[in-house]
This record gives C-alpha cells, sequence and structure tokens, in this order.
C-alpha cells in the first residue's frame, strides 16, 4: 500500500475508533442522565430508540475499524501482538453481539415490568439483568480499549 494511501486508511481507522470508542462514553452518559430525569416508561422507550439508532451506527463504526485495521497489517508476519489483536476483536464482537441481545431482552423485560410493577419475581428480575447489562457493558469497554491499546502497538 502506498504512503498516502496508509495515510488515508489510516485517518478512516482513527476516525471510526473515535465513533465506536465515543459512542460507548456518550452512551454512559446518557444513561445516567436518563436515569435521573425520565420516568420508567418514557426510559424504555428512550433507550430502545437509542439501542437502534446508535446499532446502525456503532456497527458500521466497529466494521470499519476492523476492515481499515486488517488493511493496515495485511501481510504482515503473525506475531504475539497480532494474534492477541485478533483474538482480542473475536473476543470484542462476540461480547458485543451478546450485548446487544442481552439489551433486546431486558428492553422487553423492562416493558413486561412496567405492566406489572406488582410482580416481584418480575422485579428481581429486571434488577440482575441490569446488573448482567452494566457487566456487559463494562467488558465492551474493557475489550475496546484493550483492541485500542493493542492497536496502537502495531502501529509503532
Amino acid at each position: 500500500m502506498s504512503d498516502s494511501a496508509a495515510a488515508a486508511v489510516t485517518g478512516l481507522l482513527i476516525t471510526a475508533t473515535a465513533v465506536w470508542v465515543g459512542g460507548l462514553v456518550a452512551i454512559a452518559v446518557v444513561a445516567r442522565v436518563a436515569s435521573r430525569t425520565l420516568e420508567p416508561a418514557a426510559r424504555v422507550s428512550f433507550f430502545r430508540g437509542l439501542g437502534r439508532s446508535y446499532g446502525i451506527v456503532g456497527t458500521i463504526a466497529l466494521a470499519v475499524v476492523y476492515g481499515t485495521g486488517a488493511s493496515l497489517v495485511y501481510g504482515r508476519s503473525w506475531d504475539g501482538r497480532l494474534t492477541a489483536t485478533a483474538i482480542v476483536a473475536t473476543a470484542l464482537v462476540v461480547v458485543t453481539g451478546i450485548g446487544i441481545a442481552q439489551a433486546r431482552r431486558m428492553s422487553r423485560l423492562r416493558r413486561l415490568a412496567l405492566d406489572q410493577s406488582d410482580d416481584r419475581e418480575l422485579v428481581n428480575r429486571v434488577r440482575g439483568g441490569a446488573a448482567r447489562a452494566g457487566a456487559l457493558r463494562a467488558l465492551i469497554a474493557l475489550l475496546s480499549f484493550a483492541l485500542l491499546a493493542l492497536g496502537v502497538l502495531l502501529g509503532t
């Protein structure tokens, strides 16, 4: 790849990474504000819409990160850094997929809990699901930052 092409691909990689990581941070801030200001029914609707909208943006950004990153290391011999990067990248896709499925289940569960607020078992299921969702978001963030760090190491 020519130097100018590599520079263009690197710029695209940086932009897509900023969108992905910035989205994770922004969603955390939005979640905190929404939980303090919106009524439960409005929160469920809001996050359903946010998830669907950001799902498209985030998926495209992550795909661009993977595509540009792969093109920049194409032809490079496999070493420990590249292997670690591939493992973390794969784990991030898997955990993000699990997180998306879990978020959809939580949305349905929260809507049901709004209609059956006196059902203690259902309320407990929502609490347990919320704790798992937090753990998944933390793992996605950890893997994202690990992948960013590995990408920096690969680029040096």
